[in-house]
Formats: C-alpha cells, sequence, structure tokens
C-alpha cells in the first residue's frame, strides 16, 4: 500500500484540517465508539474512573456491580469500612490508595455538594482523586458537557499524528481542542482511545490494517503489509476493521477477535 505522509512544513491550518480527516475517518471506522466504564450516574462514573487507573477497563467492569450495588451514595463511601472496600476494589490494583481516594470522594461530597457530584470542571478538580483527565470523562459522559480526555492513548496518537508537541497533559488538551468545535470533543477522545487500544498499538500498530494509512505521518512505525497487520487488530470488531481498511477479514485470526482491548 503506497501512501503520501502530509509535509514537514504543514501550516497550522493544514494540520487542523487533517485533524478533522482523522476525525472523520475515525467517526466511520470505530461508529461504536463510547466510555467504556460502566455506569449509571455521575458517582458511579467518578468511582470507576478513579479505579481504572493502572487498571484495564474490563476488570473495573467485573468489580463496579457488586460495589455500586454495597454503596450506593457518596454518604456510603464517606462510612465505608476501609477493609471491606480495600477487599471489594483488590482486583483493581492499588487498592489501599484507591480505597483512601473513594472514602475522601465520599468525604467531600457530602461535606461540600450535598452528597452529588457537581457539574463543573473547577469544582471537580478540587475533590479527592479527581485530576482533570478524570474530570473531563465525568463531565463528557455524565452531564453531557464537552471535554477532551487526555488519557495515554490520546497523547500517543496526537504525537504519532503529529498534531501537537505539546506533552503537558492540559497543554495538549487546549492545543487539539482548538483544532475541533468544543460539540466533537466527548466523542473525538473516545474515537481515539478506540483507535489506540484496537489498531494503533504503542509497540506494535497495525499500520497496513489502518484506515489513516493516507493522514498518518508515522505510518512505517509497525507492519505495512496486511497480512502481519490484520493480526495486530483487536476486538469484536476486529475484522469489521480490517475490511474498512480495505483487508481481507480472513487475515485477522480468531484470538484478536477475542482479544481484549487494552
Amino acid at each position: 500500500m503506497t501512501t503520501s505522509p502530509p509535509a514537514a512544513n504543514e501550516t497550522d491550518l493544514g494540520r487542523t484540517r487533517r485533524a478533522r480527516k482523522i476525525h472523520r475517518v475515525l467517526t466511520q471506522t470505530h461508529p461504536d465508539a463510547h466510555c467504556e466504564l460502566d455506569h449509571t450516574n455521575p458517582l458511579e462514573l467518578a468511582v470507576a474512573t478513579i479505579l481504572s487507573a493502572q487498571c484495564t477497563d474490563k476488570k473495573v467492569n467485573e468489580v463496579t456491580p457488586k460495589l455500586f450495588t454495597r454503596y450506593p451514595t457518596a454518604a456510603d463511601y464517606a462510612g465505608a469500612d476501609r477493609a471491606e472496600l480495600e477487599e471489594l476494589i483488590r482486583p483493581t490494583g492499588f487498592y489501599r490508595n484507591k480505597t483512601n481516594s473513594l472514602i475522601r470522594l465520599g468525604q467531600a461530597l457530602v461535606e461540600r455538594y450535598d452528597g452529588q457530584v457537581p457539574g463543573k470542571l473547577d469544582d471537580l478538580v478540587t475533590l479527592p482523586g479527581m485530576g482533570r483527565k478524570t474530570a473531563n470523562v465525568i463531565l463528557g459522559n455524565a452531564f453531557g458537557v464537552p471535554g477532551i480526555t487526555v488519557d495515554t492513548h490520546f497523547q500517543r496518537l496526537v504525537h504519532r499524528w503529529r498534531l501537537t508537541a505539546e506533552t503537558d497533559p492540559v497543554k495538549i488538551e487546549h492545543a487539539i481542542g482548538a483544532m475541533f468545535p468544543k460539540r466533537d470533543w466527548t466523542m473525538l477522545s473516545h474515537r481515539i482511545i478506540f483507535h489506540g487500544r484496537r489498531v494503533c498499538h504503542a509497540k506494535k500498530p497495525a499500520c497496513g490494517a489502518c484506515t489513516l494509512v493516507k493522514l498518518c505521518p508515522s505510518y512505517g512505525t509497525g507492519p505495512t503489509e496486511p497480512a502481519p497487520a490484520a493480526k495486530l487488530l483487536k476486538g469484536p470488531r476486529a475484522r469489521d476493521l480490517a475490511v474498512a481498511a480495505g483487508v481481507d477479514p480472513e487475515l485477522v485470526p480468531q484470538q484478536a477477535v477475542a482479544a481484549e482491548a487494552p
């Protein structure tokens, strides 16, 4: 597969146009993109996001049903028995620190917000266990307030696409946000994260089975031939991703379809 990578002397306008083309392609490539942390309300999402640190969303989703049943309100977390809470969330790792964060989160919500998760960024970032990334996840998915989530996948891909040279997450958020209408921010984040988990892996991206070939200046970082690239696709839609990239879906092994997106 041949491609003409973006020019090295790309203008700011050209970069913005390419960024928007990337998003349009990702919209078609990942029509199922969404927040992969199961939740039914802002508190559940806040808790799940705290648990997701250094842990897969799949593992968090295995733990949270029982957790949410046992602790349905902020007051429940505020008054939780530490040993019991630690045991429930142990599979997510760093369970002692996470227990501290959840108890303190519950206490802060009860003391300052009548037990409710606030819907403003400035308030969310003051809460225990809440960074700007976590706050944007909650705003975008629980309150419908547009936000960009700069997680490791997002940061890695916007660098790989050379959309920004910024390394500070807040500066990345502002740099990428300036390229898109605010209404697109939340879904842009989901689609980039989906692509990072399923196609554009950190060590070995599936370049030869990627829909962004013509828009990516890092094409060739991973295998460019269809057969080895197709084996790197992950997730239940791996064969659909191959088709979208013009690759024979039969090249995608069953274990790739069954593989967990990291």
